[in-house]
């Protein structure tokens, strides 16, 4: 049986739409929580320019509880917490939220380890000026490692438009709701093959995308 590309066309584009919204949504909140969280692990790590042990292992844990959980388990064992906060577990909207916080603790760990890459003399010298913690932060710390935090962000924009794929499966719609609930269900896999073509599409703009601004930066 042919597939009826002209009936499934708006449903197409509406999950492409879908996926991007997602994908989106969870870089710019993910990514700043977790560039928040990131900069606290690493400056209250054992000689950090706010060193306090008991909140880095608290938050070392937490990030090492969160982070391994494979997300189509960590979407389902939040739902009642998504229930919660969203008023519903199914749609996009609901999909973000789970989408937002597991993105969270995995931006985190890459924020973390790009800050590790900066030379201490550039923040021991920036100490021996006067700057606060804070300014250091802002003013050294993030710009020394913009390249690699580019890099690892558009790592993570890859996960996440992965892991939408995965949010389609419970019903977060995007393109693996698209995929399963009209190639696979309906043994179409020319519809399925359609959507994981327009998935690696996405993919490989936002990698040569990241590659671009991650070059640039390397460069300044």
């Amino acid at each position: 049986m042919s597939t009826d590309w002209a009936a499934l066309w708006p449903t197409f584009q509406t999950a492409i739409l879908q996926t991007l919204i997602m994908a989106v949504v969870t870089i710019a909140l993910g990514g700043l929580l977790g560039l928040l969280l990131g900069v606290a692990l690493f400056t209250t790590r054992t000689g950090g320019l706010l060193e306090n042990r008991a909140v880095n292992t608290v938050l070392n844990v937490l990030v090492n509880i969160i982070r391994p959980i494979p997300f189509i388990i960590f979407v389902t064992a939040i739902a009642p917490l998504t229930l919660r906060a969203m008023g519903t577990t199914i749609g996009t909207t609901a999909a973000t939220f789970p989408l937002v916080i597991a993105a969270t603790f995995g931006v985190s760990r890459i924020v973390e380890q790009s800050l590790v890459s900066v030379d201490p003399g550039v923040i021991e010298a920036a100490e021996a000026m006067g700057a606060s913690p804070w300014r250091i932060v802002r003013s050294v710390l993030v710009p020394e490692a913009l390249g690699p935090l580019i890099l690892g962000y558009t790592f993570v924009f890859v996960a996440v438009v992965d892991m939408t794929a995965i949010a389609g499966a419970v019903g977060g719609g995007g393109l693996g709701d698209f995929a399963i609930t009209y190639g696979y269900h309906r043994f179409d896999w020319a519809v399925t093959w359609v959507a994981v073509a327009a998935i690696i599409v996405l993919v490989q703009l936002a990698q040569f995308s990241g590659n671009a601004l991650a070059r640039k930066a390397l460069r300044r």
